[in-house]
């Protein structure tokens, strides 16, 4: 006898199954309240016959681009926001709405309106043929950059791709675009690789993918910002170096140990100018007479100096995506100082135990006196580095 199988059947007051979208459109954004609402029309307008949401990443902005986007989700299914708080930079957070989001394709634009969001249906037409598994928005047409761009940028920009294109495996003609689209499983290929440093994921993804990606270079017209500033400065270009450093020798040395020794060692030369002013110009003097004394003093403030130096490089540019602002900026300071007179303590210690593994006869010579100071300056910068990361610049 043959059972007769019947469909489940849904439960009263259960609405029926919708198809989720095809497309999500990531929007990392920083102070842009002005260009909610004219992105999510542009889009709209673009993506006619496409079943596609955008996701507003927005890292707290104060001028209320949150509230702004809530203010749409609540008129257009479409559109939905993340609000994150206590964290910075847009690689993180394009890879925080890729976790939120279910659709086979995902495309990057900039919420600053500068992107030609006209160039997505084509990008999903590139991805759903199979010819590509990345479509790029390449600011190179013929093979000068598109109109948009000041002088500085435009250098910025070649300088950037010329790097990125020493490090990956494609001949990328516009690495550093922040305008793509790629299929989902490209990003979970290389989401848990991921640097996460800086605004440059094109190049993150392509540095942390495990294979060779298949992509197609798209041309347009980069535009120029109508409302809110430009998130471009120096410190922008550093956070790129960061990222190239950290696909490179990330493998072996975290890249935040390189730069906090590198920030220690621009505090040996303060140290020294601070030392030399205060002892050749007589400030030691004025302090006390004797020699010991001035001595102890100059060296001490050289010291308090340069740590505190090393404080502000390390908040600038080691943990610029933790950096501290506000009163957290004292607090952070005095755990700094505390911890680094530990590792000071340390530093001496252990160089003396090192020291005392050779025989008396060869302790007086350079290489071992050098060899001994350096083993005490190593240890007491990862102990710094560590309880530092811990302590001053821990996770909110």
């Amino acid at each position: 006898m043959q059972l007769e199988t019947t469909a489940p059947q849904r439960p009263a007051g259960v609405p029926a199954p919708h198809t989720g979208p095809e497309l999500t459109v990531i929007a990392p954004s920083f102070n842009e309240a002005e260009n909610v609402v004219p992105l999510i029309e542009k889009l709209t307008a673009a993506l006619d016959g496409v079943h596609w949401e955008v996701i507003f990443v927005d890292d707290d902005s104060p001028d209320g681009t949150s509230e702004r986007v809530r203010e749409q989700a609540r008129l257009n299914s479409r559109v939905r926001c993340v609000q994150r708080l206590g964290r910075r930079g847009l690689t993180s957070a394009c890879a925080e709405a890729v976790l939120a989001s279910a659709a086979p394709y995902i495309a990057i634009i900039d919420a600053d309106l500068q992107h030609d969001e006209t160039l997505l249906p084509k990008m999903l037409a590139v991805l759903r043929s199979g010819e590509a598994e990345v479509a790029i928005g390449s600011r190179y047409t013929e093979k000068k950059l598109s109109e948009g761009f000041t002088r500085f940028r435009q250098l910025t920009s070649f300088i950037a791709t010329r790097l990125a294109q020493t490090i990956l495996r494609a001949e990328l003609t516009d690495p550093v675009s922040g305008f793509f689209m790629a299929k989902r499983e490209v990003f979970e290929g290389a989401i848990r690789n991921l640097s996460g440093i800086g605004n440059k994921i094109l190049v993150d993804i392509f540095a942390s993918s495990g294979r060779r990606l298949k992509f197609r270079d798209l041309p347009y017209t980069f535009r120029e910002r109508l409302h809110g500033e430009s998130k471009l400065d120096t410190l922008t270009v550093w956070e790129y170096l960061v990222l190239l450093a950290d696909k490179v020798f990330g493998r072996f040395v975290p890249i935040r140990l390189i730069l906090f020794s590198l920030v220690g060692a621009s505090g040996v030369f303060v140290h020294f100018a601070v030392f030399w002013t205060l002892l050749l110009s007589g400030m030691a003097a004025h302090y006390s007479p004797d020699h010991a004394v001035q001595f102890k003093f100059a060296q001490a403030v050289a010291t308090l100096v340069a740590a505190t130096s090393n404080f502000f490089l390390n908040n600038i540019l080691t943990y610029r995506d933790k950096r501290l602002r506000g009163f957290a900026i004292v607090t952070g300071l005095l755990s700094f100082l505390a911890i680094c007179s530990v590792g000071a303590v340390v530093s001496v210690s252990f160089a003396g135990e090192v020291l005392a593994w050779f025989p008396e006869a060869v302790r007086e010579r350079k290489i071992v006196l050098s060899f001994a100071a350096l083993s005490g300056i190593a240890v007491s910068t990862i102990l710094n580095y560590s309880a530092t990361a811990i302590f001053t610049w821990r996770k909110k």
